[in-house]
């Protein structure tokens, strides 16, 4: 099942999300394994996945994802089987890793669902192929070479998806209250030392500087000259320095200054992760509607079959060795093999952002 290129198989790789109530503090556990947290806290921490009746998003919209590259991959004549793995919670990477050397695949292409550097965002991902490959050197199985993907936070599809959404959203916004609106980027915000070890001692502050020049292409393309960039879903130690300003807070802000309506674009996310569906269309909702602030949250790009189409655009790039297809001016780190690092001590911080999803 090779393709002329040598690669026999995607694989989808991603953070994982419990689909019961029953799963959802032994995924917690797993996301927080090391750090100690009691049992009592996770249970807390798991409220929003209770209101959900533990059912988390994030497997499902994979899922979706992986359909669309099937029809993808198909539509363009490429035998290239794809699976799924997860970081937190089934299906594991490591189990993936072992069917897929059963079933006799040997070089294997990783889109890891992240667009961004940074340790939660990029190294990870090859934390997560390390554990794949050590699985399968334990079991005695057959080695995979596993190639992972490059990051897409300025790729033209990406943009031009995420700015019809915000111009979808604002066709939303009642006459009364267009003039007054506001333009909001969000992504999951990290702790400031880790946002400065994005990137590695020679290129500090990736994560946040590719959110940045993602949030300006994106309002440039929709036609947007105004617009702020904020962060949510911030965890952890109340005193240790995170990304801000936080989304709820800086909407609060915006209220006081007179803005009645907001455009949220989560642009930190491929899908309506549970920081979506929780952290804005419930917190941030409510929020607003106390202060009488309208929210209108775009949709998000990994539902769409282009989406599905930009991947297997880059997996082409990567096996025709073609030119990199991006708008930005920050640095976007290339494909990888065997988990390896893009660069010395890029992305390393210690104890590193927890993210829910």
């Amino acid at each position: 099942m090779t393709d002329e290129h040598g690669f026999d198989a995607l694989l989808v790789l991603s953070f994982g999300g419990p689909e019961g109530n029953e799963e959802v503090v032994p995924f917690l556990e797993n996301v927080t394994r090391g750090r100690g947290i009691p049992r009592e806290r996770l249970e807390q921490v798991g409220e929003h996945y209770f209101h959900f009746d533990g059912v988390s998003p994030i497997n499902r919209l994979n899922r979706e994802i992986i359909g669309n590259l099937e029809k993808e991959l198909a539509a363009r004549g490429k035998d290239l089987p794809v699976y799924f793995g997860n970081r937190n919670w089934h299906p594991f990477g490591e189990d993936t890793a072992e069917q897929m050397a059963a079933d006799g695949v040997r070089r294997a292409l990783v889109f890891a669902t992240s667009a961004w550097g940074g340790y939660s965002a990029c190294l990870q991902y090859h934390e997560d192929i390390r554990r794949m490959i050590a699985r399968l050197e334990e079991k005695g199985l057959e080695p995979i070479e596993f190639t992972k993907l490059r990051q897409f936070y300025d790729h033209p599809t990406f943009v031009r998806l995420m700015a019809e959404f915000v111009r979808e959203a604002y066709g939303k916004i009642p006459a009364e209250r267009l003039e007054a609106t506001r333009l909001l980027f969000t992504a999951h915000s990290v702790p400031t030392a880790a946002d400065e070890a994005a990137g590695g001692p020679t290129d500090p502050h990736l994560y946040s500087r590719q959110v940045a020049e993602a949030s300006r292409l994106i309002a440039e393309a929709a036609g947007v000259s105004d617009y702020d960039l904020v962060w949510q879903s911030r965890s952890g130690n109340p005193r240790t320095p995170w990304l801000e300003p936080d989304v709820v807070d800086h909407t609060t802000l915006l209220a006081e200054q007179g803005t009645t309506a907001v455009v949220v674009c989560p642009v930190g996310f491929i899908s309506d992760h549970m920081e979506v569906i929780w952290d804005l269309d419930t917190e941030l909702v409510d929020a607003a509607r106390d202060l009488d602030v309208l929210v209108e949250r775009t949709r998000t790009a990994g539902p769409e079959q282009e989406f599905a189409g930009m991947v297997v655009d880059i997996v082409d790039e990567l096996v025709n060795n073609s030119a990199r297809a991006g708008l930005g001016d920050v640095t976007v780190q290339g494909c990888t093999v065997n988990g390896a690092a893009c660069r010395p001590g890029c992305c390393q911080v210690s104890r590193p952002n927890s993210r829910t999803e």
